[in-house]
């Protein structure tokens, strides 16, 4: 399907077509994996679709790079090795050493990691600032040297919501681009780019591939100016998707919207479950009327999502013991697949910020609600909350 084509078709059928048209001398309707390092030329020069080598580009990756530029509404899309090659990429080239950044006051750990502990040694400076407060992000930029704000809504994991459209206001007024990470909303869900942000980035590792079985990023952009520098980043680093991965990512995103009818289901009945159970002190879910995000949410996303987290009385030991009962909620990191996750953000996904203004209550859990039947996900709560 073309790119003119897809900015006709809903969602699912952009999902599905976009990035591919079958096999010319085949008919398959699904993109073949090349597993091919390298390509035959017809003479010096001669490229056959301007293929050479499969760092700089391959057809399984060109097939799902295409289709990811098509769900968020993009110009062009770009197929990462994991999530964070593909945020390392966008630091890499869109800010020098001496350049400052705006970054969530709850970001997810891997992200402040690579701020704090890789970009800052780099000579790229990070404020911090509550992505839900406006204000607090304008305050937060440097005039003159403020390049990216950087946010994330849903966050990882305290799910506040920032307003897109109001943020790339604010950052374009500065001088600056808009960064957002739409891991957790999806591109099913939200699209950052519509609202006026500059650069989508994902762990396609999540709710995109879907299934738990393969690690990958994407950056989306909609400018190609933006798209020259990112493509050619893309290309000098080499963390690129191999073609398997491409793959089994492309093969996910082909079912993004069934399944996240699905997660957004089954999270709506165990937010309200756990938001009337007393063993609960405070339930984290935008769709919950009573979540600061909510209206905000509701504007600019399809639906509320998968993730939920939530305190217990009891404090961290009985997170912990919440956490250890689960059975049906697999205990392990990520989020995103099919199957229900349950985890301890500040012992697990968020120990890098332990000690920082970015730590995570010690009493939190965290869960990424899957598409097993809710009654069985509902009756193991129960169980896990003693």
């Amino acid at each position: 399907m073309t790119q003119e084509r897809a900015n006709k078709v809903g969602f699912e059928t952009r999902a599905i077509h976009a990035g591919y048209e079958p096999d010319a001398m085949t008919g398959a309707v699904n993109p073949p994996i090349y597993a091919s390092s390298t390509y035959k030329q017809d003479g010096v020069g001669g490229l056959r679709g301007g293929y050479e080598y499969s760092r700089s580009a391959n057809p399984t990756r060109t097939a799902l790079e295409g289709a990811l530029a098509a769900v968020e509404e993009g110009e062009r899309g770009f197929a990462f090795a994991s999530g964070l090659a593909a945020e390392d990429a966008v630091i890499r080239a869109l800010t020098r050493p001496g350049d400052h950044v705006v970054i969530p006051d709850d970001a997810y750990g891997g992200t402040f990691r690579l701020f704090d502990k890789v970009a800052k040694v780099w000579g790229l400076d990070h404020s911090p600032a509550a992505v839900a407060d406006t204000d607090a992000v304008a305050a937060a930029i440097e005039p003159g040297r403020t390049r990216l704000v950087w946010v994330e809504t849903p966050t990882n994991p305290m799910l506040t919501i920032g307003d897109i459209e109001a943020l790339a206001g604010v950052a374009h007024d500065a001088g600056a681009l808009l960064v957002v990470d739409n891991t957790f909303a999806s591109p099913y869900l939200q699209q950052p780019l519509t609202l006026g942000a500059d650069v989508v980035v994902h762990s396609t590792t999540k709710y995109v591939g879907g299934h738990s079985d393969v690690v990958g990023g994407a950056v989306v952009v909609r400018d190609h100016d933006l798209a020259e520098q990112i493509g050619f980043h893309q290309n000098a680093m080499g963390a690129v998707a191999g073609p398997f991965d491409a793959f089994l990512t492309h093969r996910g995103l082909k079912t993004l919207g069934v399944r996240m009818d699905r997660h957004c289901d089954n999270a709506e009945r165990i937010a309200a479950f756990l938001d009337a159970d007393p063993r609960v002190t405070e339930v984290i879910y935008p769709g919950l009327a009573s979540h600061p995000g909510h209206e905000v949410a509701a504007r600019q996303m399809k639906r509320f999502g998968g993730m939920i987290s939530f305190r217990v009385a009891g404090g961290e030991e009985q997170a912990l013991a919440v956490c250890d009962r689960a059975e049906v909620f697999t205990l392990a990191e990520s989020l995103g697949g099919i199957e229900s996750l349950i985890e301890h953000p500040g012992r697990m996904t968020h120990a890098s910020v332990a000690g920082t203004d970015l730590e995570v209550p010690a009493d939190l859990v965290r869960l990424s609600v899957g598409i097993e039947s809710v009654e069985d996900l509902l009756a193991d709560l129960d169980r896990a909350l003693g």
